[in-house]
């Protein structure tokens, strides 16, 4: 635990990214077996624990500490675990040698729920305070040390002199404490066989079309299809089993169980994973009421139905088709749907398009058919892993703004749970001789770290109220705020959301009566729907397009 811990405190105050990726292999370089296998587990898929740490941990802490001292102290820290961790008393006599990962995970898996406090109360005792935090962090499962899966991944990658894609290749045929994968790469075993289970394979993805890209393109040599507004998803059937990902290879099959039962025909295939009623495309915050859920009811699948449109197709049956050019592939993959056509799927449809002007026309008029933009992709491309230049380019339609006024300010997690990093803003609503401030999004990116510092600073300065580790301010300053669109929102009283917002521009000049009213807001309102034929493409002066 020692180790994992200093490891887990070192990453998050690392900034630089190839600092962490150094810092990993050092780690699982020298760390013995088990206990790296499950901090490779915590880091890159989390441990999953079905028991209520929140409950048990303050229950722990309750007899040790005043109620209200512990209230103010958590108040002050920001988190619960590094709080506990900082005020938990050190055991009277010397502290006995502290617990291994392997024994904590096992001890986890074994306990029965009557003996969680005790196991949990003797593992806190026996560890330091930064000891005490990384097994809180642990057993939450929010390790929030800034590390990706593939950043993960990418470690192991150059620990053992292989390609990241030949991880991800085996990866979800393997499970913790991943003892046969650690053998693979320090030469002692041959690479794992996992011949049979629906293993992710390594997605190729796009890159931003820019101003000298478009300039020099030859739109004779791409097949164009419509950005649409859902997630990135790969199917993986063997027949008997069948899986579904996200892009980045977490397995979300048990939220969208529907999909994985109604599938027919083995392959790896790969699409876009939408909320689709009668033909017609649901807005992206209908697709969000479903992800990241354990279980999922019939009635929310029944009023949220969800739906994949194919537009590549890995390997069909036995046949690897990732060497073969886009035409080639998106042929066999039609063929395929026509003959197999799984339910709850079509084909995302291919525009034509006669020269760059007129794409140029469909790309300005993305917003106004409710898409993200267009994908444009190089028609004698291979399946190529990772972010291969000049194949597949993603042009998004350019981002909106709206100047808000700063409501609520919130401290962040982790080396942020001292500044006021999370930020509530809204427009002004009402009539002449009454205007009031209707929240519309909230937003904690896009200021650089002198900024951060400088918007603190204002906050602590201009605060009304506090309630907790949040404040409300003075209605004095604008920030002007870059998203992606406007959606509906029965959770914030203007009846809107800003879609993917983020800090554009700090107006400290601009007086806050002069920013944005909601009135601006609802005329930017998405189409209710987005929706597209399941092969071919049908264009005409209307923006509706359907499913046949």
């Amino acid at each position: 635990m020692k180790a994992f811990a200093e490891l887990l405190d070192r990453l998050s105050y690392t900034h630089s990214r190839n600092e962490k990726l150094r810092l990993l292999k050092i780690y699982l370089g020298r760390a013995p077996d088990p206990d790296r296998g499950w901090a490779l587990a915590a880091l890159a898929d989390g441990l999953a624990f079905s028991f209520p740490i929140r409950r048990i941990v303050l229950e722990l802490i309750e007899p040790k500490l005043d109620a209200e001292l512990f209230r103010l102290s958590r108040d002050y820290v920001g988190d619960t675990a590094e709080t506990v961790a900082l005020v938990w008393p050190e055991p009277a006599g010397p502290r006995s040698e502290p617990p291994r990962l392997n024994e904590v995970v096992k001890g986890l898996k074994l306990a029965r729920r009557t003996d969680l406090a005790r196991l949990l109360e003797g593992w806190l005792d026996r560890l330091d305070p930064n000891g005490r935090w990384a097994l809180l962090k642990l057993l939450t499962g929010a390790l929030r040390v800034g590390v990706s899966a593939r950043l993960v991944k990418t470690a192991l990658a150059e620990m053992g002199g292989r390609e990241v894609s030949e991880i991800e290749e085996v990866w979800h045929g393997l499970s913790p404490p991943y003892e046969p994968l650690f053998a693979w790469l320090t030469g002692t075993a041959p690479r794992p066989d996992v011949t049979g289970s629906p293993v992710f394979l390594p997605l190729m993805l796009s890159q931003p079309l820019d101003d000298e890209e478009l300039a020099r393109l030859d739109v004779g040599e791409f097949c164009i299809e419509w950005k649409w507004d859902g997630i990135r998803v790969q199917v993986v059937s063997t027949g008997p089993a069948t899986r579904l990902y996200s892009r980045t290879g977490d397995d979300i099959s048990r939220s969208f169980p529907e999909i994985v039962e109604g599938w027919c025909g083995q392959g790896v295939f790969d699409g876009e994973l939408l909320i689709v009623r009668e033909g017609e495309v649901a807005p992206f915050a209908d697709l969000q009421r479903r992800l990241n859920r354990k279980t999922v009811s019939r009635r929310m699948m029944e009023e949220y139905p969800a739906h994949i449109r194919l537009y590549d197709a890995l390997r069909i049956g036995d046949a690897d088709l990732r060497s073969l050019a886009l035409r080639e592939r998106r042929a066999r993959l039609e063929a395929w749907w026509v003959s197999r056509a799984p339910p709850r799927t079509d084909l995302s449809p291919l525009v034509e398009v006669s020269d760059k002007d007129e794409l140029i026309r469909l790309w300005s008029g993305t917003r106004g058919v409710g898409v993200e933009g267009l994908m444009l992709k190089r028609s004698q491309s291979p399946y190529l892993a990772g972010r291969p230049k000049g194949h597949w380019y993603k042009w998004k339609r350019a981002s909106l703004t709206l100047d808000c006024v700063l409501m609520y300010a919130q401290r962040g997690s982790g080396k942020r749970s001292s500044l006021y990093s999370d930020y509530t803003f809204g427009v002004w609503t009402g009539t002449t001789e009454h205007t009031e401030l209707v929240a519309v999004g909230k937003a904690y990116s896009g200021y650089t770290d002198r900024e951060l510092l400088e918007l603190d600073r204002w906050i602590r300065q201009h605060t009304l109220e506090r309630f907790g580790p949040a404040r409300r301010v003075e209605p004095a300053l604008v920030l002007e705020i870059a998203f992606d669109a406007v959606q509906r929102s029965s959770r914030h009283k203007s009846g809107v959301a800003l879609r993917f917002p983020r800090i554009h521009r700090i107006r400290w000049e601009k007086p806050a009566r002069e920013a944005d009213r909601l009135d601006t807001v609802i005329a930017l309102l998405e189409p209710k729907t987005a929706t597209g034929h399941a092969c071919g493409a049908e264009r005409s002066g209307s923006p509706r397009f359907r499913l046949r």
